[in-house]
């Protein structure tokens, strides 16, 4: 309950290394109200079409240049 609370009011939501499958943290996207949304992930994903920016790529290596 607090996650889809704070996922709600997020100005930016930033989701990686998730094919968005597994529940319940696939469910949680269903929570974001914003227009900020940040994909993150190795394969293509159904969602990058609502994303502001979708990168290629591992979490782990992504991260780490960061």
């Amino acid at each position: 309950e607090g996650a889809s609370e704070a996922i709600k009011g997020a100005d930016v939501f930033i989701i990686g290394g998730t094919s968005l499958n597994v529940y319940p943290a696939a469910g949680l996207l269903r929570f974001y109200r914003g227009d900020k949304l940040v994909l993150i992930n190795r394969s293509e994903l159904p969602q990058e079409k609502n994303a502001r920016l979708v990168i290629r790529g591992s979490i782990g290596e992504v991260m780490s240049q960061i």
